[in-house]
Formats: C-alpha cells, structure tokens, sequence
C-alpha cells in the first residue's frame, strides 16, 4: 500500500445519526436545510439518548446472567431509520431533551427486529409545551397550588352574583402548613375573565390519580426489600409526596386545555401515534419483566421524569393509564424515575 494512500475513515455515531436526521428532515419538508435552533435540538437528542444508553447498559450487565437481555444496548443496536424519523417529529414540535422535564427517551428491546427502539416520554413542561402550542383557548396563566390543612381556601363560583370565577387563597403558615387536603388548578384570562375556570381537588381526588403500581420511592410508603434477589421484608420511604401531588394536579390543569382542530399537523398526528405506541409497549414490557421474577429497583437520577409513576417498566403516567393495548412484542429494557420537579 502507498504511503499516501488514504484510509477511509467511518463516520462516528453522532455524524450517522446527524446525517439520518437530516435525510428524514428533508424528505418530510421539502429541500430545506436545518436550522441551527433544530440541529441544535438534533444534537441535543443525540446527547441525551447516548448518555440513557451508557446508563441503561450498566444495568443491563449489573442483573445476574439470568435476567439479562443477551442484546447489549449500544448505538449499533438501535433502530437508527425510526429513532431519527420520530426525533424530527419531537424536535418541530419543539420538545428538548436538554431542558428540564421536556422529554426522557426510553430503549425498549424490540423482540421482531432484535434492535432497540427508543420511547420518547413527555415531562410535565413537554406537555404544557404541547398544550400551549395546539390548544383551542390557551389560558393567559394557570396558577396550579395545593392546599394545607392550616391554609384558607375559598372558591368563588360563577352565579348569579359572581360573573368572574375566582377565588381566595392565603397561606397562614408557610413553615408548618399540616397535611395536605387538596389542591386546585385556575385557568385566567386576562382580557376576557369571564372565561375564568376554578378546578378543585380533594385529596382522595388526587390520589384516586395515583398510579396503581405508584413506586414508594416518589409517593412515598412501603415498599418491599430485597437482597441477594429475596424478599427480606418491607421498609417505609419518604418519597416525594408532595411534588408528586402537585405535578398530578399540574397536567390535569394542561390536558384540560382542548386541543384546536384546525392547529393539529402532522407532527401532532404523529406524536399521538407514538404515545399510543409507547402504551402498547409499556404494558408488554410489564409482563416481559415482572413475570416470575423479582420487581426491577428504580434509583432516581436528580432531575428525570419517569415513564412510569411506578417501580417496573411499565406503569403509565396518569393520562395513559387507560390507553393499554396487546399484541407487540416489545420488551423495555429499564426504567426511568417519575420525578420531573
């Protein structure tokens, strides 16, 4: 061989993923570059979901070799084509994974093609992102609190007396407000506040929200102990209680903002059908992992939405929990906290 000739180089995985996105980006749009503000979100995903995979390999290798998924989870396993058609879609609706409680991006082991496809769930800001970009009569401000046993409440509602709906909130004690009995929601509209919605919530309201497989580790109470894969007995943990019940309050007040017709896209076409997607998946994925064998542990990074509001792969946020479906093959391969605060 010369000594000039030239070796060919392979393009690395973020340039792979980069020129995908690309490709998807211009044959959905016409020929039209990228801006920078989306190859920056482009890169962003790379960022993050390259990051989720060092993390959930270092899981996959931790179970014993009983449990563990023969398939590592690295770059060279995911389902390049898919993942960069549905990041396109996330990133034109705006969705970044760099930012706080925007979107998590989850592999899951689909069984089919022995490849990994990624389920991109929404944080508590995606979806008032979301809300705000498609609804019908987005709300000017929407103050979403909940309310102590030492706090004074009082609802205002629309009569004959009141034209506004309104209310009546004062925090007494703001170093020891007691117990929480409930929470609300206000949609105000600063020009027109006769369209002003008051939304309550009891307690057992928001906990009739709660996820039946709810993870100890975020709503608190008591969970099972294990160790050296057996049951030892329970322990109570603290969790985050409070976050969780203002968070569930919290997207009630933005999925409650309908949806305008006439500003539904392709885009939004198409995340509807992911999030159906990831349903599907989440509550194979629930069988696949718990069948026979030991509950998955969930440990909290700092700052992640989990998919689940639960402690296995498959336990849905609030607003999915109904949505389950049969028939895929798809297993997830690891979970990720529910704490988006």
């Amino acid at each position: 061989m010369s000594d000039n000739a030239v070796v060919k180089q392979e393009p690395t995985q973020s340039e792979r993923f980069m020129n995908m996105v690309i490709t998807q980006f211009t044959g959905s749009v016409g020929e039209v570059p990228l801006t920078n503000f989306q190859k920056r979100l482009a890169q962003n995903y790379f960022i993050s979901l390259d990051a989720s995979l060092k993390a959930a390999e270092e899981k996959r290798l931790a179970k014993s070799e009983k449990y563990r998924d023969p398939l590592p989870m690295i770059w060279d396993n995911i389902n390049l084509e898919k993942l960069a058609r549905d990041v396109v879609t996330y990133a034109r609706v705006g969705f970044d994974p760099a930012q706080k409680n925007h979107i998590n991006l989850i592999p899951f082991k689909n069984n089919k093609t022995n490849k990994y496809d990624i389920g991109f769930i929404e944080g508590y800001r995606g979806l008032e992102l979301k809300a705000v970009k498609y609804g019908l009569d987005v709300p000017d401000h929407i103050p979403v609190e909940l309310v102590y046993s030492t706090d004074h409440f009082r609802p205002i509602k629309k009569d004959a007396r009141n034209s506004i709906e309104n209310y009546e909130f004062e925090i007494t004690q703001p170093f020891n407000r007691g117990e929480i009995v409930g929470g609300f929601y206000y949609h105000s509209f600063s020009h027109e506040p006769e369209k002003n919605k008051l939304v309550t919530f009891s307690i057992k309201e928001i906990l009739k929200r709660k996820p039946e497989k709810a993870s100890a580790e975020f709503w608190g109470g008591e969970k099972d102990k294990w160790e050296n894969n057996k049951k030892v007995g329970t322990e109570q943990v603290e969790g985050w209680h409070e976050q969780m019940c203002w968070k569930t309050i919290f997207r009630a007040a933005h999925n409650d903002i309908t949806i305008d017709s006439q500003k539904i896209d392709d885009d939004y076409m198409r995340l509807s059908q992911l999030e159906q997607e990831y349903a599907e998946r989440a509550v194979d994925a629930e069988v696949a992992e718990n069948a026979n064998r030991q509950p998955i542990d969930v440990t909290p990074p700092h700052e992640a939405y989990s998919v689940p509001e639960g402690n296995s792969a498959s336990a849905l946020p609030p607003e999915q929990e109904a949505a389950k479906a049969t028939g895929t093959t798809q297993q997830a391969t690891n979970t990720v906290p529910e704490m988006d605060f």
